[in-house]
């Protein structure tokens, strides 16, 4: 079921576009991830369908509800997680989700959210003494509060050390099995691939594509790549970089030193036929790897950039 569909949106700022076009629908229980480069459009995507900043043209459907009729009713049924959370320092976590509760008419027990967001041992120190990745969750729980179906998180894990950014992962992943619709933009790569059910890459406010991270993963290409490093040296790894020039399932090779890369379709026959070589000629192979395709690889192909972090 569709939960939240987005066409054709735009929105300007002065004589820049932030956003030119963008469309796509959601469906209920997934989690959604768009990535992109620093003003791809995402935040400002993410701030137009939250009803925080109005679109030049397009449209913005909640199911049979929109933000022009429906404001309030779409506003109990959404949770916001901003790049920039706003929470009272010299109060506690609980104190915290107790004071945002007040605000709606049927929130979630602080006590649940405690649990859900791992601040249960932290509910009664002072935010101001919580470290980046604990206030984070705060920032993720405050959203929660009114218990919504829809959840957007801009950028949950910036900043933040590996352990602290897998905790918030798991957050996401509970919020998942809960039944939670969750809508995620981030910079992390590898971030995108574990979480979401479909990636939406955005780049100079349009989107580019939208699949599962698997099926873009298989859309780009069929190729592995290989890599080998030669006991023996850069003669070696020439020889043998030489061998596979008449390889059929071999597209390219790249060669650095005594190392060989190389991109197959069927990485293991490569292998097969290249140890062979290795073995007549007594060439002793030092490491062999298989790099499988990521997320990264299919950011780079359609937007033409080097991810930067």
């Amino acid at each position: 079921m569709t939960v939240l569909e987005v066409r054709n949106l735009q929105k300007s700022f002065g004589q820049i576009k932030a956003v030119q076009d963008i469309s796509f629908s959601v469906n209920a229980g997934e989690v959604f991830t768009i990535i992109g480069p620093n003003g791809a459009g995402k935040t400002t995507t993410l701030e137009m369908i939250e009803g925080l900043v109005s679109p030049d043209n397009g449209e913005i459907h909640f199911g049979d509800l929109d933000w022009n009729k429906h404001a309030v009713s779409i506003k109990k049924k959404i949770g916001v997680q901003p790049q920039s959370s706003a929470m009272f320092d010299l109060l506690t976590p609980e104190e915290n989700l107790n004071l945002f509760a007040s605000f709606y008419d049927h929130a979630r027990p602080a006590k649940e959210i405690l649990e859900i967001v791992n601040l249960t041992e932290h509910r009664n120190n002072h935010v101001k003494k919580l470290s980046g990745g604990q206030r984070q969750r705060l920032a993720i729980g405050l959203a929660l509060i009114s218990d919504p179906e829809i959840i957007f998180l801009d950028e949950p894990t910036t900043g933040l050390d590996p352990q602290a950014r897998r905790n918030i992962w798991d957050i996401i992943l509970h919020l998942k099995e809960l039944g939670k619709t969750t809508i995620l933009t981030t910079h992390y790569m590898e971030e995108a691939e574990k979480l979401s059910d479909r990636v939406c890459i955005v780049d100079q406010g349009n989107v580019i594509t939208l699949d599962s991270p698997s099926s873009l993963i298989e859309k780009l290409t069929d190729e592995r790549e290989i890599r080998l490093s030669f006991l023996d040296g850069e003669e070696a790894a020439k020889d043998a970089d030489n061998f596979l020039k008449d390889a059929e399932s071999v597209s390219k090779t790249e060669r650095e030193g005594a190392t060989l890369k190389i991109w197959a379709a069927r990485p293991e026959e490569t292998l097969l036929d290249l140890f062979k070589f290795t073995k007549e000629k007594s060439y002793q192979v030092e490491q062999v790897s298989i790099r499988e395709l990521s997320l990264e690889d299919v950011f780079i192909a359609f937007t033409g950039k080097e991810w930067r972090d």
